[in-house]
């Protein structure tokens, strides 16, 4: 049985096990992490659309991009401790992040890939938020060191941090990209009829 199926067949008992162990008290990171992805997937997609958060998706990808592959880094963790590393890839990625989505949003980009007039239908806005929510979780939860994610719970490593579950939040946007339609090709389509 592949590991896929063994991951979704145990998340309902997983889900089950987090809420049932919850210290409202003193919640964890774990419950915050699950919470934001929930609340913000929620907000984010109503407040921005489909076709904003499609860009803000290929920014993130950019970034991404960038900070992997990036030389200074490498060279720079020689020179800080473990947590700095950390601190360093994340400062990267947000400040690569925000740079690539101001030159993207007033570059011909939006109007290639997404009709900034068009909000998307509401499936789709709820989609893609929660995919680009989920992403971002994934890519700040690679960036830990190992020893820290190996606290986190079991149902937040398998959600998030796993291999497999960066791969997932990794080609779903770019599945949803692939096989949702809308925004400019809507565009196009209209331009060319009339």
């Amino acid at each position: 049985m592949p590991l896929f199926a063994i991951t979704l067949s145990n998340a309902p008992s997983n889900v089950q096990n987090l809420v049932a162990n919850v210290n409202w008290a003193q919640p964890s990171w774990d419950l915050f992490i699950v919470l934001f992805f929930i609340v913000a997937g929620f907000l984010y997609g109503l407040s921005l659309g489909r076709d904003r958060v499609i860009v803000i998706l290929v920014s993130i990808y950019m970034a991404l991009a960038v900070v992997n592959t990036a030389p200074f880094i490498g060279t720079l963790q020689a020179n800080v401790g473990l947590n700095g590393v950390f601190v360093l890839r994340i400062s990267a990625f947000l400040v690569a992040f925000v740079a690539l989505f101001l030159l993207l949003a007033r570059s011909a980009l939006l109007q290639t890939i997404a009709n900034s007039d068009t909000k998307g239908s509401w499936w789709q806005v709820m989609l893609f938020s929660f995919l680009h929510v989920g992403l971002l979780i994934s890519i700040v939860l690679s960036f830990l060191p190992v020893s820290a994610a190996d606290k986190l719970a079991p149902l937040t490593r398998t959600m998030f941090a796993s291999d497999t579950a960066r791969f997932l939040w990794i080609i779903g946007p770019i599945i949803a990209m692939v096989l949702i339609k809308g925004g400019a090709a809507e565009k196009k389509k209209f331009k060319y009829e009339v």
